[in-house]
């Protein structure tokens, strides 16, 4: 069971950047799978991004070359770096640490893409 916190969601124009962040309690952190979803209204929710603990990365098709996952071990933390943001964007963002069929999610922080 890992804690995780996420910030850094808000309210942005179209074109706009934001950085999310997550925080994770475990001090193994680095052992970890991680990985991003999201989740509009209505809608599944998604995997938008994914780095392993070896720091492999993967991303969707729909956000492929305007975001960019990345983790700081040192720190415990987990970034997802959104640029070139679009109104479909718009959802809430998920952490998820990952290892060995044991999944910890932390609590969701919004992200809108509106003018």
């Amino acid at each position: 069971q890992v804690q995780l916190v996420e910030s850094g969601g808000g309210l942005v124009q179209p074109g706009g950047s934001l950085r999310l962040s997550c925080a994770a309690s475990r001090i193994i952190f680095s052992i970890y799978d991680m990985k991003w979803y999201r989740q509009a209204p209505g809608k599944q929710r998604e995997l938008v991004a994914i780095i392993s603990s070896g720091g492999s990365t993967g991303y969707a098709d729909s956000v492929k070359g305007r975001f960019t996952i990345s983790r700081d071990n040192a720190k415990r933390t987990v970034y997802l770096q959104m640029n070139s943001l679009k109104p479909e964007d718009t959802a809430v963002y998920y952490c998820n640490a990952h290892l060995d069929g044991s999944d910890s999610w932390g609590q969701g922080t919004q992200v809108t893409v509106s003018s």
